[in-house]
Protein backbone atom coordinates (compact mmCIF):
# COMPACT_ATOMS: atom_id res chain seq x y z
CA UNK A 1 0.00 0.00 0.00
CA UNK A 2 1.66 3.26 -1.31
CA UNK A 3 2.26 6.10 1.49
CA UNK A 4 1.02 9.28 0.80
CA UNK A 5 3.04 11.87 -0.43
CA UNK A 6 5.53 14.20 2.21
CA UNK A 7 5.26 17.65 1.52
CA UNK A 8 8.20 19.66 0.05
CA UNK A 9 9.70 22.92 -0.22
CA UNK A 10 9.95 25.04 -3.37
CA UNK A 11 13.00 23.43 -5.39
CA UNK A 12 13.78 23.43 -9.18
CA UNK A 13 11.98 20.76 -11.04
CA UNK A 14 15.17 19.57 -12.04
CA UNK A 15 15.73 18.61 -8.90
CA UNK A 16 12.05 17.30 -7.76
CA UNK A 17 12.79 15.18 -11.19
CA UNK A 18 15.90 13.57 -9.53
CA UNK A 19 13.79 13.00 -6.54
CA UNK A 20 11.36 11.60 -7.87
CA UNK A 21 13.70 9.11 -9.28
CA UNK A 22 15.60 8.20 -5.97
CA UNK A 23 11.88 7.42 -4.65
CA UNK A 24 11.29 4.93 -7.37
CA UNK A 25 14.59 3.23 -6.00
CA UNK A 26 16.63 4.52 -9.01
CA UNK A 27 20.08 4.89 -7.86
CA UNK A 28 21.92 4.81 -11.61
CA UNK A 29 20.80 6.49 -14.64
CA UNK A 30 22.79 6.16 -17.50
CA UNK A 31 23.71 8.63 -20.19
CA UNK A 32 24.90 11.63 -22.16
CA UNK A 33 24.85 15.14 -21.08
CA UNK A 34 22.99 17.83 -22.89
CA UNK A 35 22.39 22.05 -22.33
CA UNK A 36 18.44 21.10 -22.73
CA UNK A 37 18.20 19.58 -19.09
CA UNK A 38 21.12 21.12 -17.31
CA UNK A 39 18.92 21.52 -14.25
CA UNK A 40 18.49 17.79 -13.95
CA UNK A 41 22.38 17.79 -13.74
CA UNK A 42 22.23 20.30 -11.04
CA UNK A 43 20.28 17.85 -9.60
CA UNK A 44 22.68 14.97 -10.16
CA UNK A 45 24.96 16.60 -8.27
CA UNK A 46 22.90 18.13 -5.39
CA UNK A 47 22.15 14.18 -4.70
CA UNK A 48 25.17 12.26 -5.88
CA UNK A 49 25.29 10.60 -2.54
CA UNK A 50 21.94 8.78 -3.66
CA UNK A 51 22.09 8.50 -7.13
CA UNK A 52 24.90 8.58 -10.25
CA UNK A 53 24.69 9.88 -13.50
CA UNK A 54 26.95 7.24 -15.80
CA UNK A 55 27.95 10.10 -18.52
CA UNK A 56 28.38 7.71 -21.71
CA UNK A 57 29.75 8.40 -24.56
CA UNK A 58 27.09 7.96 -27.30
CA UNK A 59 23.43 7.70 -26.40
CA UNK A 60 22.98 4.12 -28.12
CA UNK A 61 25.25 2.78 -25.70
CA UNK A 62 23.71 4.80 -22.94
CA UNK A 63 20.17 3.46 -23.78
CA UNK A 64 21.80 0.01 -24.23
CA UNK A 65 23.15 0.23 -20.94
CA UNK A 66 19.67 1.60 -19.10
CA UNK A 67 17.86 -1.28 -21.04
CA UNK A 68 20.44 -4.12 -19.56
CA UNK A 69 19.80 -2.57 -16.29
CA UNK A 70 16.19 -3.19 -16.50
CA UNK A 71 16.54 -6.76 -17.42
CA UNK A 72 18.44 -7.63 -14.49
CA UNK A 73 16.65 -5.52 -11.97
CA UNK A 74 13.20 -6.28 -13.10
CA UNK A 75 12.93 -2.03 -12.69
CA UNK A 76 12.90 0.26 -15.03
CA UNK A 77 16.33 1.13 -16.29
CA UNK A 78 16.69 4.69 -16.51
CA UNK A 79 18.41 6.73 -19.98
CA UNK A 80 18.41 10.80 -20.22
CA UNK A 81 19.54 12.20 -23.58
CA UNK A 82 18.98 15.40 -24.87
CA UNK A 83 16.81 16.20 -27.68
CA UNK A 84 17.01 15.66 -31.82
CA UNK A 85 20.72 13.93 -32.24
CA UNK A 86 20.10 12.56 -28.70
CA UNK A 87 16.75 11.11 -28.75
CA UNK A 88 17.34 9.69 -32.62
CA UNK A 89 20.87 8.15 -31.09
CA UNK A 90 18.93 6.67 -28.24
CA UNK A 91 16.07 5.43 -29.93
CA UNK A 92 17.99 1.93 -30.80
CA UNK A 93 17.81 1.51 -27.06
CA UNK A 94 14.01 1.72 -26.81
CA UNK A 95 13.47 -0.46 -29.99
CA UNK A 96 14.80 -3.23 -27.78
CA UNK A 97 13.20 -2.67 -24.57
CA UNK A 98 10.00 -2.55 -26.99
CA UNK A 99 10.64 -6.12 -28.67
CA UNK A 100 12.44 -7.55 -25.52
CA UNK A 101 9.43 -6.67 -23.12
CA UNK A 102 11.57 -5.08 -20.64
CA UNK A 103 10.99 -2.29 -18.41
CA UNK A 104 12.95 1.36 -19.62
CA UNK A 105 12.72 4.65 -19.57
CA UNK A 106 13.95 7.42 -21.74
CA UNK A 107 14.01 11.11 -20.43
CA UNK A 108 14.45 13.23 -23.26
CA UNK A 109 15.32 17.41 -23.04
CA UNK A 110 12.91 19.38 -25.10
CA UNK A 111 12.77 22.48 -26.38
CA UNK A 112 11.15 25.78 -24.14
CA UNK A 113 7.94 25.75 -24.08
CA UNK A 114 7.75 29.24 -25.99
CA UNK A 115 9.74 27.52 -28.95
CA UNK A 116 7.59 24.95 -29.92
CA UNK A 117 6.00 24.24 -32.92
CA UNK A 118 8.30 26.21 -35.10
CA UNK A 119 11.20 23.84 -35.65
CA UNK A 120 13.70 25.10 -33.11
CA UNK A 121 16.98 24.13 -32.51
CA UNK A 122 16.80 20.29 -32.12
CA UNK A 123 13.30 20.19 -31.74
CA UNK A 124 11.25 16.83 -32.42
CA UNK A 125 7.63 15.78 -31.29
CA UNK A 126 8.43 12.80 -29.23
CA UNK A 127 4.89 11.45 -29.11
CA UNK A 128 4.85 11.44 -33.28
CA UNK A 129 8.30 9.68 -33.22
CA UNK A 130 8.64 7.48 -31.03
CA UNK A 131 4.59 6.54 -31.85
CA UNK A 132 3.07 4.59 -28.93
CA UNK A 133 0.91 1.64 -29.95
CA UNK A 134 1.19 -2.16 -31.19
CA UNK A 135 4.35 -1.64 -33.30
CA UNK A 136 5.52 1.94 -32.20
CA UNK A 137 8.79 2.27 -29.93
CA UNK A 138 7.20 2.58 -26.47
CA UNK A 139 4.41 1.83 -24.40
CA UNK A 140 3.89 5.78 -23.39
CA UNK A 141 4.89 9.30 -24.41
CA UNK A 142 4.04 11.98 -22.21
CA UNK A 143 5.89 15.79 -22.58
CA UNK A 144 5.32 17.28 -19.04
CA UNK A 145 4.46 21.21 -19.46
CA UNK A 146 3.63 21.93 -15.70
CA UNK A 147 6.79 21.41 -12.95
CA UNK A 148 3.84 20.65 -10.51
CA UNK A 149 3.06 17.81 -12.43
CA UNK A 150 6.70 16.02 -12.68
CA UNK A 151 6.01 13.63 -10.07
CA UNK A 152 2.61 12.46 -11.12
CA UNK A 153 4.48 11.64 -14.98
CA UNK A 154 7.36 10.24 -13.23
CA UNK A 155 5.08 7.67 -11.25
CA UNK A 156 2.89 7.05 -14.04
CA UNK A 157 6.23 6.20 -16.02
CA UNK A 158 7.37 3.92 -13.96
CA UNK A 159 3.99 1.97 -13.55
CA UNK A 160 3.36 1.87 -17.17
CA UNK A 161 6.65 0.59 -18.24
CA UNK A 162 6.16 -2.51 -15.39
CA UNK A 163 2.11 -2.82 -15.95
CA UNK A 164 1.37 -5.80 -17.95
CA UNK A 165 4.03 -6.55 -20.54
CA UNK A 166 6.54 -4.23 -19.44
CA UNK A 167 8.56 -2.39 -21.66
CA UNK A 168 9.91 1.45 -22.31
CA UNK A 169 8.36 4.44 -21.40
CA UNK A 170 9.43 7.78 -23.21
CA UNK A 171 9.10 11.41 -21.43
CA UNK A 172 9.77 15.03 -23.06
CA UNK A 173 10.86 17.54 -20.74
CA UNK A 174 11.13 21.57 -21.65
CA UNK A 175 13.89 23.11 -20.32
CA UNK A 176 11.96 26.08 -19.16
CA UNK A 177 10.07 22.83 -17.33
CA UNK A 178 12.93 21.59 -15.70
CA UNK A 179 14.21 25.23 -14.55
CA UNK A 180 11.19 26.28 -12.99
CA UNK A 181 10.28 25.95 -9.15
CA UNK A 182 8.52 23.42 -7.61
CA UNK A 183 6.78 22.55 -4.29
CA UNK A 184 5.33 18.89 -5.85
CA UNK A 185 5.71 16.50 -3.22
CA UNK A 186 7.81 13.23 -4.48
CA UNK A 187 5.31 9.89 -4.81
CA UNK A 188 5.96 6.88 -3.33
CA UNK A 189 7.47 4.21 -5.14
CA UNK A 190 5.08 2.01 -7.14
CA UNK A 191 4.79 -1.30 -7.76
CA UNK A 192 3.05 -3.48 -10.88
CA UNK A 193 -0.53 -5.12 -10.32
CA UNK A 194 0.45 -8.48 -10.06
CA UNK A 195 -2.18 -10.72 -13.00
CA UNK A 196 -3.41 -14.22 -11.57
CA UNK A 197 -6.12 -15.97 -14.19
CA UNK A 198 -8.86 -17.10 -13.62
CA UNK A 199 -8.94 -20.46 -11.68
CA UNK A 200 -11.83 -22.31 -13.92
CA UNK A 201 -9.65 -21.53 -17.06
CA UNK A 202 -6.40 -23.09 -14.59
CA UNK A 203 -8.69 -26.00 -14.56
CA UNK A 204 -9.28 -26.34 -17.80
CA UNK A 205 -5.82 -26.42 -18.99
CA UNK A 206 -5.16 -29.25 -15.82
CA UNK A 207 -7.32 -31.62 -18.30
CA UNK A 208 -5.76 -30.37 -21.34
CA UNK A 209 -2.42 -31.89 -19.60
CA UNK A 210 -4.39 -35.22 -18.82
CA UNK A 211 -5.02 -35.70 -22.24
CA UNK A 212 -2.03 -34.64 -23.60
CA UNK A 213 0.61 -37.37 -24.08
CA UNK A 214 3.45 -35.34 -25.95
CA UNK A 215 3.22 -31.80 -24.64
CA UNK A 216 6.28 -28.77 -25.32
CA UNK A 217 6.91 -26.18 -23.18
CA UNK A 218 8.36 -23.19 -24.69
CA UNK A 219 9.67 -20.23 -21.57
CA UNK A 220 11.23 -16.78 -22.10
CA UNK A 221 10.41 -13.09 -22.02
CA UNK A 222 11.21 -10.63 -19.33
CA UNK A 223 10.29 -10.35 -16.14
CA UNK A 224 11.05 -13.77 -14.23
CA UNK A 225 12.24 -13.78 -10.75
CA UNK A 226 13.75 -16.72 -9.05
CA UNK A 227 10.76 -17.92 -7.23
CA UNK A 228 8.48 -18.13 -10.30
CA UNK A 229 11.25 -19.96 -12.87
CA UNK A 230 11.85 -22.10 -9.43
CA UNK A 231 7.77 -22.13 -9.54
CA UNK A 232 7.42 -23.63 -13.35
CA UNK A 233 11.05 -26.09 -12.79
CA UNK A 234 8.39 -27.72 -10.58
CA UNK A 235 5.76 -28.00 -12.22
CA UNK A 236 7.36 -29.12 -15.52
CA UNK A 237 8.82 -31.87 -13.03
CA UNK A 238 5.69 -32.81 -12.06
CA UNK A 239 4.50 -33.07 -15.29
CA UNK A 240 7.35 -34.60 -16.89
CA UNK A 241 7.17 -31.85 -19.85
CA UNK A 242 10.27 -31.03 -22.05
CA UNK A 243 10.94 -27.39 -21.79
CA UNK A 244 12.50 -25.16 -24.87
CA UNK A 245 13.38 -21.60 -23.88
CA UNK A 246 12.70 -18.65 -26.49
CA UNK A 247 15.16 -17.47 -28.70
CA UNK A 248 17.40 -15.03 -26.19
CA UNK A 249 16.12 -16.21 -23.08
CA UNK A 250 17.72 -19.33 -22.47
CA UNK A 251 18.52 -18.28 -18.86
CA UNK A 252 14.59 -19.32 -17.86
CA UNK A 253 15.41 -22.74 -17.32
CA UNK A 254 18.51 -24.55 -16.21
CA UNK A 255 20.32 -25.79 -19.21
CA UNK A 256 21.36 -29.00 -17.25
CA UNK A 257 17.90 -29.49 -15.87
CA UNK A 258 16.65 -33.46 -17.20
CA UNK A 259 14.08 -31.88 -18.96
CA UNK A 260 15.49 -28.81 -21.40
CA UNK A 261 15.65 -29.62 -24.67
CA UNK A 262 17.36 -26.44 -25.90
CA UNK A 263 16.75 -23.01 -27.69
CA UNK A 264 14.31 -22.41 -29.68
CA UNK A 265 15.26 -19.45 -31.90
CA UNK A 266 17.86 -18.91 -34.68
CA UNK A 267 19.76 -22.01 -35.77
CA UNK A 268 17.38 -24.35 -33.67
CA UNK A 269 18.34 -28.26 -33.35
CA UNK A 270 16.55 -29.74 -36.18
CA UNK A 271 15.36 -33.00 -33.94
CA UNK A 272 14.19 -30.06 -31.42
CA UNK A 273 11.83 -28.58 -33.79
CA UNK A 274 10.61 -31.81 -35.26
CA UNK A 275 9.54 -32.41 -31.50
CA UNK A 276 7.38 -29.41 -31.55
CA UNK A 277 6.19 -30.22 -34.89
CA UNK A 278 4.76 -33.15 -33.48
CA UNK A 279 3.94 -32.29 -29.82
CA UNK A 280 0.06 -32.58 -29.02
CA UNK A 281 -0.15 -29.49 -26.70
CA UNK A 282 1.88 -26.75 -26.19
CA UNK A 283 2.66 -24.52 -23.52
CA UNK A 284 3.85 -20.90 -24.09
CA UNK A 285 4.57 -19.07 -20.88
CA UNK A 286 5.62 -16.02 -20.84
CA UNK A 287 7.02 -15.61 -24.34
CA UNK A 288 5.37 -13.53 -27.17
CA UNK A 289 5.87 -16.07 -29.80
CA UNK A 290 7.48 -13.96 -32.29
CA UNK A 291 9.04 -14.11 -35.33
CA UNK A 292 12.41 -15.52 -34.41
CA UNK A 293 11.61 -17.93 -31.95
CA UNK A 294 8.39 -19.57 -34.39
CA UNK A 295 10.89 -19.53 -37.01
CA UNK A 296 9.39 -16.79 -39.38
CA UNK A 297 5.53 -18.22 -38.01
CA UNK A 298 6.22 -21.47 -39.34
CA UNK A 299 7.35 -23.89 -36.61
CA UNK A 300 3.75 -23.21 -35.12
CA UNK A 301 1.20 -23.07 -38.10
CA UNK A 302 -0.26 -19.52 -37.68
CA UNK A 303 -2.92 -18.20 -37.32
CA UNK A 304 -4.27 -21.25 -35.53
CA UNK A 305 -1.86 -23.70 -34.41
CA UNK A 306 -2.11 -27.69 -35.43
CA UNK A 307 -1.69 -28.51 -31.48
CA UNK A 308 -3.87 -27.17 -28.80
CA UNK A 309 -2.17 -23.98 -27.75
CA UNK A 310 -1.96 -22.32 -23.94
CA UNK A 311 -0.63 -19.20 -24.03
CA UNK A 312 0.28 -17.78 -20.29
CA UNK A 313 1.13 -13.88 -20.79
CA UNK A 314 1.35 -11.25 -18.56
CA UNK A 315 0.19 -8.90 -21.71
CA UNK A 316 -3.48 -9.00 -22.53
CA UNK A 317 -2.77 -7.65 -25.66
CA UNK A 318 -0.12 -10.00 -26.35
CA UNK A 319 -2.69 -13.07 -26.09
CA UNK A 320 -4.08 -14.09 -29.48
CA UNK A 321 -2.19 -11.35 -31.20
CA UNK A 322 -0.63 -13.87 -33.81
CA UNK A 323 -1.77 -17.05 -32.62
CA UNK A 324 -5.24 -18.01 -31.65
CA UNK A 325 -4.98 -20.36 -28.52
CA UNK A 326 -7.04 -22.72 -27.16
CA UNK A 327 -6.71 -21.58 -23.82
CA UNK A 328 -5.22 -17.85 -22.92
CA UNK A 329 -4.31 -16.92 -19.67
CA UNK A 330 -3.48 -13.65 -18.15
CA UNK A 331 -0.62 -14.05 -15.52
CA UNK A 332 2.21 -12.25 -14.33
CA UNK A 333 4.98 -14.38 -14.88
CA UNK A 334 6.07 -13.25 -10.71
CA UNK A 335 2.14 -15.06 -10.33
CA UNK A 336 3.23 -18.25 -12.23
CA UNK A 337 3.97 -20.25 -8.88
CA UNK A 338 1.06 -19.25 -7.36
CA UNK A 339 -1.28 -19.67 -10.63
CA UNK A 340 0.25 -23.20 -11.48
CA UNK A 341 -0.36 -24.79 -7.87
CA UNK A 342 -2.25 -27.53 -7.64
CA UNK A 343 -2.19 -27.93 -10.86
CA UNK A 344 -0.89 -31.41 -10.15
CA UNK A 345 -1.20 -34.73 -12.68
CA UNK A 346 -3.42 -37.21 -11.31
CA UNK A 347 -0.75 -40.24 -11.77
CA UNK A 348 2.89 -40.22 -12.46
CA UNK A 349 3.85 -39.19 -15.59
CA UNK A 350 5.90 -41.08 -17.86
CA UNK A 351 10.24 -39.37 -17.70
CA UNK A 352 10.59 -41.17 -21.35
CA UNK A 353 10.05 -37.95 -23.70
CA UNK A 354 11.83 -35.49 -21.10
CA UNK A 355 14.91 -37.68 -21.18
CA UNK A 356 14.97 -38.09 -25.05
CA UNK A 357 14.49 -34.44 -25.31
CA UNK A 358 17.52 -33.46 -22.88
CA UNK A 359 19.28 -36.70 -24.66
CA UNK A 360 18.81 -34.54 -28.02
CA UNK A 361 20.00 -31.49 -26.80
CA UNK A 362 23.26 -33.07 -25.56
CA UNK A 363 24.07 -34.33 -28.50
CA UNK A 364 23.56 -31.06 -30.24
CA UNK A 365 26.58 -29.75 -28.03
CA UNK A 366 28.94 -32.02 -29.79
CA UNK A 367 30.88 -30.98 -32.97
CA UNK A 368 33.46 -30.94 -35.46
CA UNK A 369 36.78 -29.26 -34.46
CA UNK A 370 37.45 -25.81 -36.46
CA UNK A 371 41.08 -24.91 -36.94
CA UNK A 372 42.77 -22.56 -36.35
CA UNK A 373 39.97 -20.99 -34.05
CA UNK A 374 37.39 -23.39 -32.66
CA UNK A 375 34.47 -20.96 -31.30
CA UNK A 376 32.39 -23.81 -30.23
CA UNK A 377 35.77 -24.49 -27.52
CA UNK A 378 36.05 -20.82 -26.85
CA UNK A 379 32.35 -20.90 -25.81
CA UNK A 380 33.05 -24.11 -23.48
CA UNK A 381 36.58 -22.94 -22.23
CA UNK A 382 34.54 -19.77 -20.75
CA UNK A 383 31.70 -21.92 -19.17
CA UNK A 384 34.44 -24.12 -17.40
CA UNK A 385 36.61 -21.23 -16.01
CA UNK A 386 34.54 -18.22 -15.57
CA UNK A 387 33.08 -17.58 -12.27
CA UNK A 388 29.77 -18.76 -10.85
CA UNK A 389 27.07 -16.79 -12.02
CA UNK A 390 28.84 -15.03 -14.83
CA UNK A 391 26.44 -12.87 -16.90
CA UNK A 392 27.03 -13.23 -21.13
CA UNK A 393 26.49 -10.23 -23.46
CA UNK A 394 26.15 -10.21 -27.14
CA UNK A 395 24.82 -8.74 -29.37
CA UNK A 396 24.08 -9.45 -33.24
CA UNK A 397 25.66 -11.67 -35.75
CA UNK A 398 26.85 -15.09 -36.76
CA UNK A 399 29.64 -15.21 -34.03
CA UNK A 400 26.19 -15.65 -31.50
CA UNK A 401 25.25 -18.31 -32.74
CA UNK A 402 27.83 -20.45 -31.32
CA UNK A 403 27.56 -18.65 -27.69
CA UNK A 404 23.60 -19.47 -27.86
CA UNK A 405 24.68 -23.30 -29.20
CA UNK A 406 27.13 -24.34 -26.37
CA UNK A 407 27.34 -21.99 -23.68
CA UNK A 408 24.44 -23.87 -21.16
CA UNK A 409 22.75 -21.06 -19.41
CA UNK A 410 22.35 -21.83 -15.52
CA UNK A 411 18.88 -20.81 -14.30
CA UNK A 412 18.00 -17.37 -12.27
CA UNK A 413 18.38 -19.04 -8.77
CA UNK A 414 20.35 -18.04 -6.95
CA UNK A 415 22.90 -14.90 -8.62
CA UNK A 416 19.85 -13.84 -11.13
CA UNK A 417 19.98 -13.47 -14.96
CA UNK A 418 23.05 -14.85 -16.78
CA UNK A 419 21.98 -13.65 -20.36
CA UNK A 420 21.77 -10.29 -21.64
CA UNK A 421 20.99 -10.16 -25.63
CA UNK A 422 18.31 -8.59 -27.85
CA UNK A 423 15.61 -10.52 -29.45
CA UNK A 424 15.43 -7.06 -31.51
CA UNK A 425 18.54 -7.93 -33.30
CA UNK A 426 20.48 -5.12 -32.65
CA UNK A 427 24.23 -4.73 -33.28
CA UNK A 428 26.63 -3.28 -30.89
CA UNK A 429 24.66 -4.42 -27.20
CA UNK A 430 26.98 -6.62 -25.89
CA UNK A 431 29.79 -4.30 -24.61
CA UNK A 432 27.39 -1.45 -22.90
CA UNK A 433 25.13 -4.19 -21.64
CA UNK A 434 27.95 -5.79 -19.91
CA UNK A 435 29.62 -2.56 -18.49
CA UNK A 436 25.97 -1.69 -17.15
CA UNK A 437 25.90 -5.37 -15.54
CA UNK A 438 29.52 -5.46 -14.17
CA UNK A 439 28.51 -1.29 -12.34
CA UNK A 440 25.02 -2.92 -10.88
CA UNK A 441 26.84 -6.47 -9.98
CA UNK A 442 31.00 -5.14 -9.40
CA UNK A 443 30.87 -8.99 -7.58
CA UNK A 444 30.12 -10.70 -11.00
CA UNK A 445 31.97 -11.31 -13.54
CA UNK A 446 30.24 -9.78 -17.39
CA UNK A 447 31.65 -11.52 -20.65
CA UNK A 448 30.64 -9.70 -23.81
CA UNK A 449 31.03 -11.99 -27.25
CA UNK A 450 31.07 -9.40 -30.11
CA UNK A 451 31.76 -9.67 -33.42
CA UNK A 452 34.20 -6.98 -35.04
CA UNK A 453 31.40 -5.05 -36.85
CA UNK A 454 29.41 -5.38 -34.09
CA UNK A 455 32.26 -3.91 -31.56
CA UNK A 456 32.76 -1.07 -33.75
CA UNK A 457 29.34 0.31 -32.94
CA UNK A 458 29.62 1.03 -29.00
CA UNK A 459 33.49 -0.54 -28.64
CA UNK A 460 33.84 3.53 -27.25
CA UNK A 461 31.47 2.40 -24.25
CA UNK A 462 35.22 1.21 -23.37
CA UNK A 463 36.33 4.67 -21.57
CA UNK A 464 32.65 4.71 -19.67
CA UNK A 465 33.88 1.40 -17.91
CA UNK A 466 37.39 2.96 -17.22
CA UNK A 467 35.86 5.99 -16.36
CA UNK A 468 33.47 4.22 -13.11
CA UNK A 469 36.22 1.66 -12.66
CA UNK A 470 34.17 -1.16 -14.11
CA UNK A 471 36.24 -4.36 -13.80
CA UNK A 472 37.98 -3.22 -10.64
CA UNK A 473 36.37 -5.19 -7.93
CA UNK A 474 35.89 -8.95 -7.72
CA UNK A 475 33.85 -9.59 -11.17
CA UNK A 476 35.74 -9.18 -13.84
CA UNK A 477 34.63 -7.35 -17.03
CA UNK A 478 36.03 -9.21 -20.34
CA UNK A 479 35.02 -8.46 -24.04
CA UNK A 480 36.07 -10.99 -26.78
CA UNK A 481 36.19 -9.88 -29.92
CA UNK A 482 35.46 -12.15 -32.93
CA UNK A 483 37.01 -10.58 -35.66
CA UNK A 484 36.30 -12.55 -39.02
CA UNK A 485 36.67 -9.69 -41.65
CA UNK A 486 33.17 -9.40 -42.82
CA UNK A 487 29.70 -8.70 -41.72
CA UNK A 488 29.20 -12.21 -41.31
CA UNK A 489 25.40 -12.49 -41.51
CA UNK A 490 24.61 -10.31 -44.24
CA UNK A 491 27.50 -12.06 -46.41
CA UNK A 492 25.83 -15.66 -45.22
CA UNK A 493 22.54 -13.96 -46.97
CA UNK A 494 24.62 -12.88 -50.09
CA UNK A 495 26.31 -16.03 -50.57
CA UNK A 496 23.09 -17.81 -50.40
CA UNK A 497 20.94 -15.43 -52.74
CA UNK A 498 24.09 -14.04 -54.56
CA UNK A 499 26.67 -16.24 -54.55
CA UNK A 500 29.84 -15.23 -55.16
CA UNK A 501 28.85 -11.63 -56.00
CA UNK A 502 30.15 -9.73 -52.49
CA UNK A 503 29.14 -6.54 -52.10
CA UNK A 504 29.30 -3.57 -49.05
CA UNK A 505 30.01 -6.67 -46.39
CA UNK A 506 33.80 -6.73 -46.14
CA UNK A 507 35.18 -4.79 -43.35
CA UNK A 508 38.81 -2.92 -42.22
CA UNK A 509 39.29 -3.52 -38.81
CA UNK A 510 42.18 -1.70 -36.32
CA UNK A 511 44.03 -3.27 -34.21
CA UNK A 512 41.67 -4.32 -31.29
CA UNK A 513 44.67 -4.74 -29.03
CA UNK A 514 46.26 -1.47 -29.54
CA UNK A 515 42.41 0.21 -29.50
CA UNK A 516 41.21 -1.51 -25.74
CA UNK A 517 44.87 -0.03 -24.62
CA UNK A 518 44.17 3.00 -25.41
CA UNK A 519 41.18 3.42 -23.18
CA UNK A 520 43.33 1.81 -20.43
CA UNK A 521 42.23 -2.20 -20.63
CA UNK A 522 44.08 -5.22 -20.75
CA UNK A 523 44.37 -6.90 -24.68
CA UNK A 524 45.92 -9.70 -25.67
CA UNK A 525 44.95 -11.22 -29.17
CA UNK A 526 44.33 -15.23 -29.95
CA UNK A 527 45.06 -16.69 -33.31
CA UNK A 528 44.61 -20.52 -32.34
CA UNK A 529 41.97 -22.74 -29.96
CA UNK A 530 44.92 -23.71 -28.17
CA UNK A 531 46.07 -20.23 -27.15
CA UNK A 532 42.97 -19.15 -25.96
CA UNK A 533 42.69 -20.82 -22.27
CA UNK A 534 45.52 -19.88 -21.14
CA UNK A 535 44.87 -15.77 -22.55
CA UNK A 536 41.83 -16.18 -20.57
CA UNK A 537 43.25 -17.22 -17.33
CA UNK A 538 45.23 -14.34 -17.68
CA UNK A 539 42.33 -12.28 -18.57
CA UNK A 540 40.43 -13.15 -15.36
CA UNK A 541 44.09 -13.31 -13.16
CA UNK A 542 44.31 -9.79 -14.63
CA UNK A 543 43.24 -6.14 -12.73
CA UNK A 544 41.21 -4.00 -14.24
CA UNK A 545 38.92 -5.06 -17.47
CA UNK A 546 40.45 -7.30 -20.47
CA UNK A 547 39.67 -7.64 -24.00
CA UNK A 548 40.73 -10.26 -26.00
CA UNK A 549 41.15 -10.06 -29.62
CA UNK A 550 40.02 -13.58 -31.50
CA UNK A 551 40.70 -13.87 -35.19
CA UNK A 552 38.58 -16.00 -37.32
CA UNK A 553 38.79 -17.63 -40.53
CA UNK A 554 36.37 -15.70 -42.96
CA UNK A 555 34.75 -19.19 -44.40
CA UNK A 556 33.69 -20.18 -40.93
CA UNK A 557 29.61 -18.74 -41.28
CA UNK A 558 27.75 -20.78 -38.48
CA UNK A 559 28.02 -23.36 -36.17
CA UNK A 560 26.31 -25.65 -38.69
CA UNK A 561 28.11 -24.57 -42.59
CA UNK A 562 31.01 -22.31 -43.94
CA UNK A 563 30.22 -19.33 -46.54
CA UNK A 564 32.14 -21.87 -48.84
CA UNK A 565 29.20 -24.39 -48.61
CA UNK A 566 26.67 -21.69 -49.03
CA UNK A 567 27.72 -20.78 -52.29
CA UNK A 568 28.57 -24.08 -53.66
CA UNK A 569 25.01 -25.21 -52.49
CA UNK A 570 23.75 -21.50 -54.15
CA UNK A 571 25.71 -21.93 -57.37
CA UNK A 572 24.29 -25.78 -58.09
CA UNK A 573 20.91 -24.85 -57.08
CA UNK A 574 20.88 -21.89 -59.78
CA UNK A 575 22.32 -24.39 -62.64
CA UNK A 576 19.66 -26.45 -62.23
Amino acid sequence: MSSPASAASARLAGHALVEALVAQGVDTVFGVPGESFLAALDGFHEHRERIRFVACRQEGGAAFMAEAHGKLTGRPGVCFVTRGPGATNASIGVHVAFQDSTPLILLVGQVAADQRDREAFQEIDYRQMFGPGTLGLAKWVGEVQSPDRLPEYVARAFRTAMQGRPGPVVLALPEDMLSAETAAPVLARVEPVQAHPDPHVVEQFRQLLIKSERPFAIVGGSGWTADSAADFERFAEDWEIPVGCAFRFQDVFDNRHRLYAGDVGIGINPKLAQRIRESDLILAVGVRLGEMTTGGYTLLEAPVPRQPLVHIHPGAEELGRVYQPTLALQCSRAAIGCALEGVDPPTPRPAAAGAQAHAEYLANLATAPVEPMDLAVVVKTLEARAPAGAIYTNGAGNYAGWLHRFHQYTSLQPAGRTQLAPSAGAMGYGVPAAIAANLLFPHRTAIAIAGDGDFLMTGQELATATAHAAGQGAGKLLVVVVDNGTYGTIRMHQERDFPARVSGTALTNPDFVQLARAYGWQAERVEATAQFEPALARALDAPGPTLLHLLLPQDVSTPRTTLTALREAALARNKR
